[in-house]
């Protein structure tokens, strides 16, 4: 059974994974500011409330591997902050906000993580079809889109610098997902995959993924808005 790191498990995609990594036996640190009771009250769940955005609050994380766990298997940087705004509204303290959940967060975490990263690790990122170059663009989604850009190259690069200690780190570019951040971006669209079925895609890539791939942005889409 594996240690699992998951960001941004208060709803969506990351509750759902949660929930099937702890359903099948492994240890969850499920990292949110609100947390479920139903995460809560499950026995492989360690829920810390914590705000990724805050630097000092990443010492809560550090504490509990360091005296609990000692070693990670498996991080998923799923946390997500969107604005809608047309880019002539955005001010400098949205782009801020949204740049410190989407890539100074997966940074962070990703830096306090290393001490307890093995050979055989795994940092999955998910980002968006929005950050990959050339694919279909939204207006309203400057922010979002560009720093969901910025944490593909981040992996790249990460997977780059610790491939010698055998730690892998790729990402998972996500298309239509029905959860409640898509009606934010995307009021009244129905997309075509539940945020448990692409939870389960992610489950499955998490724990296999690292053996095929390093270094690799996987573009998981059956269709945008």
């Amino acid at each position: 059974m594996k240690n699992i790191i998951i960001t941004g498990t208060s709803r969506g995609i990351g509750y759902e994974l949660a929930l099937q990594f702890a359903n099948a036996g492994h240890q969850v640190l499920a990292l949110s500011r609100k947390t479920p009771r139903i995460l809560i009250e499950h026995k492989n769940i360690t829920c810390l409330s914590v705000d990724l955005s805050t630097e000092n609050d990443l010492d809560k994380i550090t504490n509990f591997i360091a005296t609990s766990w000692k070693n990670v298997d498996a991080v998923i940087h799923n946390a997500g902050s969107l604005v809608n705004k047309p880019f002539a509204d955005l001010t400098q303290t949205d782009f801020e906000n949204v740049y410190k959940v989407n890539v100074f967060a997966v940074a962070n975490l990703t830096r306090i993580c290393l001490p307890f990263l093995q050979k055989g690790s795994h940092v999955v990122t998910i980002s968006s079809m929005g950050g990959i170059q050339g694919s279909l663009k939204f207006p309203g989604l400057a922010a979002y889109s560009s720093s969901k850009g910025a944490v593909i190259t981040l992996s790249e690069l990460l997977a780059e610098e610790y491939k010698e200690q055998g730690i892998a780190f790729n990402v998972l570019a996500l298309g239509a997902v029905q959860t409640e951040m898509l009606q934010e971006a995307f009021p009244g669209y129905q997309a075509p995959v539940s945020a448990e079925e692409m939870a389960n895609y992610i489950y499955d890539f998490t724990l296999t993924g690292n053996k095929y791939f390093n270094g690799r942005v996987i573009q998981v889409t059956s269709s945008n808005p």
